[in-house]
């Protein structure tokens, strides 16, 4: 219709239920089903022993009566359709373990037991979203089974009508000790975190011993009659790649459902896209081994995209969240230890559902705050590039003010005007260093808070803060060069590599060095020294291969410039302490980018070539330290490795 403004699926909806509620004077926000059967109790049975209900069904069965279907919660639909009926609880910050890509080496700070969620708020809330339409909850940590009352939630949420699965994922230690009494309390399904096969390895990773105690709660969960088992292992270059033909072999004789998680990047891990086992890979490797893998169907929501080895008991899986992510079907919420609702695992905006529960708001005041933070989530999370460079929680606090206690950070306005236009505030604008506060049922944006009532935090963790007079961001002084975060130049937003252009530089004299260590050991020294190898002057052969290396260079490494090099040297020290010959290659230029590359490749070239003269005498050859040594010139300045 000309005139007429777009209007979101998300508005669609809250206005179709409130027409359903209306229709079958069934108000208010508690389960609408349940007061309908309340205030519409079926007929009694028919005089000739026939279940009134039992004859209603024919009549439906027949068409006569259809049903409106009840529409899924406004409240828990975004701005794109996605209807959110997963909520992942964490109970809890502690970890009794230390894992590497989880924990920052450091450790963290915990938050004061206060400021978390108790038993009743954490039911509370998942009372909420429940009577919203979320039917699987699945608690989460830090690790839910050191909180003592772990087995008191699982009860209570057992009760929720409408909740179908309550699972958790755990890191396994405690879970043989815990398990009846979980069980015996409503747990559904089970999720453990294991990363390696190999019991010193999982010392390495975690930082503490435990192997054993988790393979005894796996084991324990199946003959529990758990089905399947699912083993979440997150996969890492260089750590535990190498064991994915055996996590495989797991599922060969055990109702195991084991899925390889890509290496994802949050505060403290150290993340490097060289870390990065891809999910394509990881099938390459396994699909060489069972070339007759196959392929399972999967929901709509699932997250792991399934295979399976035909005649083996369990299954696998690949969680793709950074090569292929899965954002457009996604239906989870997360509610953090403290209270913040997380509605994308790699967003860095929160709001605190705990101080408004807390402030003694009514369900339908704390129901729009969950509405609003929902409608604002994106389409999808920013790549995996761009998420390496973004403030976020460490892992084992997810959900966690990362900002030290008084501190302002960027606060978002989360709330938009009641479909029935009640409230009107501002949507869509950041503020800073200022609170929303709950005044007479509206949120109010000021420097105060309600009388009566705490000021809502809603947390906004983007490190960028709009200057402040006299001041740049996060205090910086005026005139003061912001430093540049580091970033991959070679690869574009989406992680496609490209080549840099270098057209707009000036030429500056740049120059760089670097070394490689040739190990030959005692009996392939010596004959190298003395001039006696077979194939002759292995130091001469060495220094050319090199200088011819480094003109080459542009022609070996795909997306380097090339470069007209003023000058190019390889010089060879042996080192007899070591047994060992020393190579150092130094390039130079004039131009608009610089040869550390050509440096590299250089000292690479001529250890290669002193290899290939003594590989005769011992293949016991080892090539290290190949490193640059320094480099001068360029935008980023000069560097000198201090060892």
């Amino acid at each position: 219709m000309a005139g007429c403004s777009t209007v979101s699926p998300a508005l669609l909806h809250r206005i179709a239920k409130q027409c359903w509620r209306q229709r079958f004077q069934c108000g208010g926000l508690s389960s609408v089903r349940e007061k309908c059967m309340a205030s519409n109790p079926l007929p009694e049975p028919a005089p000739n022993g026939e279940a009134a209900g039992d004859r209603l069904g024919f009549v439906k069965s027949r068409g006569f009566i259809r049903e409106p279907p009840l529409p899924f919660s406004a409240f828990l639909t975004d701005s794109f359709g996605r209807q959110h009926s997963y909520l992942r609880i964490s109970l809890t910050e502690k970890c009794n373990l230390r894992c590497q890509y989880c924990m920052p080496e450091e450790g963290v700070k915990l938050t004061p037991k206060p400021q978390l969620l108790t038993t009743e708020e954490v039911v509370t809330l998942a009372r909420l979203f429940v009577q919203e339409g979320v039917d699987k909850i699945r608690l989460t940590g830090g690790e839910p089974l050191i909180r003592p009352d772990v087995v008191s939630i699982v009860s209570q949420l057992r009760q929720l009508v409408g909740l179908k699965t309550i699972a958790v994922t755990t890191n396994g230690i405690n879970l043989a000790r815990q398990l009846p009494s979980l069980k015996e309390a409503g747990l559904d399904l089970i999720n453990v975190s294991l990363d390696t096969l190999v019991p010193a390895k999982f010392e390495f990773i975690a930082r503490r011993r435990g192997f054993h105690k988790v393979m005894e709660g796996i084991n324990k969960a199946l003959e529990a009659d758990y089905n399947p088992v699912k083993v979440n292992c997150v996969v890492m270059r260089g750590l535990n790649e190498d064991e994915l033909l055996d996590f495989v072999r797991l599922t060969e004789k055990k109702p195991v459902d084991v899925r390889f998680i890509e290496y994802m990047p949050f505060d403290g891990n150290k993340w490097n896209f060289k870390k990065l086992v891809s999910y394509q890979e990881m099938l390459g490797t396994i699909k060489q081994r069972w070339p007759e893998l196959e392929a399972l169907p999967s929901g709509a929501s699932d997250t792991a995209k399934a295979y399976k080895v035909p005649d083996f008991q369990g299954q696998i899986g690949f969680i793709t969240s950074m090569s292929e992510h899965f954002c457009g079907s996604c239906n989870r919420l997360r509610l953090t230890a403290d209270g913040n609702l997380k509605v994308c695992l790699f967003g860095n905006t929160e709001v605190s559902l705990r101080d408004v529960l807390r402030s003694g708001a009514t369900d339908e005041e704390i129901l729009e705050i969950i509405g609003a933070a929902v409608g604002r989530k994106k389409k999808q999370h920013a790549g995996m590039f761009n998420i390496s460079q973004m403030k976020n929680r460490p892992m084992i606090l997810i959900g966690r003010d990362p900002a030290p206690s008084g501190t302002a950070h960027g606060v978002v306005n989360l709330v938009r005007p009641h479909w029935n236009g009640s409230a009107t505030v501002l949507v869509g604008i950041t503020f800073w260093n200022n609170v929303l506060t709950w005044e007479k049922g509206l949120l109010i944006f000021g420097a105060g808070t309600a009388a009566g009532r705490p000021a809502l935090r809603a947390y906004h963790t983007d490190r960028r803060r709009p200057g402040k007079s006299g001041s740049g961001r996060d205090g910086q002084q005026e005139g003061e060069e912001e430093e540049e975060a580091p970033s991959l130049t070679h690869l574009d937003a989406q992680g496609a590599a490209v080549m840099v252009d270098v057209g707009g530089k000036l030429d500056t004299r740049r120059t760089a060095q670097a070394r490689a260590v040739v190990r030959l050991g005692e009996r392939a020294f010596r004959l190298l020294k003395a001039q006696r190898l077979r194939k002759g002057d292995a130091l001469a052969a060495a220094r050319l291969a090199g200088i011819c290396g480094a003109k080459l260079t542009a022609q070996l490494i795909p997306l380097c410039h090339p470069v007209g090099l003023h000058w190019a040297d390889v010089q060879l020290e042996l080192d007899e302490a070591r047994w060992a010959t020393v190579v150092t290659a130094t390039c130079s230029t004039c131009g608009k980018t610089g040869v550390e590359m050509e440096a590299l490749v250089a000292a690479s070239m001529a250890a290669l070539t002193i290899y290939d003269m003594c590989k005769s005498v011992t293949h016991d050859i080892i090539i290290e330290e190949v490193k640059l040594l320094s480099k001068t010139g360029g935008r980023r300045g000069d560097f000198h490795r201090a060892d």
